[in-house]
């Protein structure tokens, strides 16, 4: 079934899109992560325009978050004083980066910088967290499950300023490190289009020390007023918000969300974080594939422009 999108001016199988949200959704319940690392590339694979797939994008993850959170919520492992510290930063972020994203598209560099820094964070993340997922699987079998050894990470937090103590988490740290994270999750929400748990789930386990059963709660409250904002923004100022390509991706979201939770729920810790290591990685392989092997495709669109 065919349908026509009006901000992105293509048309696309609304079965496609609602499958595609879906896939997404289980993956936020698993993992902790908005999904918008994974499907912004794939709208661009379908032929949604970066700018259109990054503004709508950031709208869907708020859905399939929400869901998530929910779930968590009921299980108790949300750490909310955290998470608001994350979204200080984030909303912070969040202006900041569309400030940004304006400019570039002002420019006319807005799609290839949004390629290219897919590339560039899904390489780097996906590559240390498939290291630190190996190093944590081996140390559990050597030691009976013990966590991954923190005290190195958290040394100099420690000895910052603003100390707070934050019961869910079982932690005494500075609200500085948490809002340093909001800050740089939040310009990627709104440069990127995601949600950014890719970078903040790493971040709250190896750098705030936090314990993964409330990782993945803290990480998608977070997500939710900071990618909502980001689409307030886009929405404003840019105009690229596909209304109808937001509401069938929403609904697939929304229902892969509850599927994910239950999956993940039922998957050691080690195990959650390798998959999504090894999911980063293929997504990124893919993009940079793309942008080596793209050019005869850019060029077939100027010659048509020239007739």
């Amino acid at each position: 079934m065919q349908i026509y999108l009006p901000i992105a001016e293509v048309s696309v199988n609304a079965f496609l899109l609602l499958g595609l949200g879906g896939m997404v959704g289980i993956l936020s319940g698993m993992f902790g992560v908005g999904g918008g690392f994974l499907m912004t590339p794939l709208l661009f694979f379908i032929g949604i325009p970066p700018a259109v797939a990054v503004a709508t994008e950031a709208n869907q993850i708020v859905a399939s978050s929400f869901s998530g959170l929910l779930a968590h919520l009921r299980r108790k492992t949300v750490d909310l004083k955290m998470g608001t510290m994350l979204l200080i930063g984030g909303l912070i972020g969040a202006a900041v980066g569309v400030v940004i994203f304006n400019y570039l598209k002002a420019q006319g560099q807005v799609d290839l910088l949004v390629r290219l820094c897919y590339v560039a964070f899904l390489g780097v993340v996906g590559t240390l967290m498939f290291i630190e997922s190996l190093n944590a699987i081996r140390k559990a079998k050597k030691t009976a499950g013990a966590p991954v050894k923190k005290r190195r990470d958290r040394g100099w937090i420690s000895k910052l300023p603003f100390k707070m103590r934050f019961h869910t988490s079982g932690l005494y740290i500075s609200v500085i490190p948490p809002i340093i994270v909001g800050v740089l999750v939040g310009i990627l929400a709104a440069i990127m289009g995601v949600g950014g748990g890719f970078i903040m789930v790493p971040a709250m386990i190896y750098i705030l020390g936090m314990p993964t059963k409330v990782v993945v709660g803290t990480s998608l409250f977070q997500i939710i007023f900071v990618t909502a904002f980001t689409t307030l923004l886009h929405a404003t100022t840019n105009f690229t918000v596909d209304i109808v390509l937001a509401v069938l991706l929403l609904v697939g979201g929304v229902i892969g969300a509850q599927i994910g939770t239950r999956i993940g729920l039922k998957m050691k810790a080690e195990q959650l974080r390798i998959l999504l290591a090894l999911l980063v990685m293929i997504v990124c392989g893919k993009l940079a594939l793309d942008l080596l092997l793209q050019p005869s495709e850019l060029f077939s669109i100027g010659a048509v422009g020239g007739h």
